[in-house]
């Protein structure tokens, strides 16, 4: 089976919003900015539905938002610095860091938790929400 078949549901709402989508070397590779974060944040549900513990290594979802920020957060870990991570859970790749104490933007809250965050450096990702907290 093709993975562009075996990610239909996702391989569909990525082309409806102008996401590059290619098929290589038994990788579907997702690249683009989508409109909001309700859509990336859907995009890793579809494919967290399709393969439950993201085992098996074929898709590379590569995909920013386009929009700005929706408020602030302050990283509030005891210690060490807060992961950002390529999608929701422990298990994807971490893609930056932030400090404690930093002030990052908040995107959405994914679910409770996991929100989408951009750090200062413009990298986007996930964190561990319980070590975030709004700010006014």
């Amino acid at each position: 089976m093709a993975l562009v078949d075996k990610y239909k549901e996702l391989v569909d709402l990525a082309r409806q919003n102008n996401v590059l989508v290619n098929e290589s070397g038994n990788v579907l590779k997702l690249d683009g900015v989508v409109p909001s974060a309700s859509i990336k944040d859907k995009m890793w549900e579809i494919y967290q539905r399709i393969d439950p513990q993201f085992k098996s290594n074929d898709v590379l979802l590569n995909v920013k938002t386009a929009v700005s920020d929706s408020g602030k957060v302050k990283v509030v870990t005891r210690e060490s610095r807060l992961n950002i991570r390529k999608g929701p859970g422990t298990d994807q790749p971490i893609v930056g860091k932030a400090e404690k104490g930093d002030i990052i933007s908040l995107i959405s809250k994914a679910n409770d938790l996991w929100w989408l965050v951009r750090d200062n450096d413009g990298e986007e990702g996930y964190c561990y929400a319980q070590y975030l907290e709004p700010v006014q």
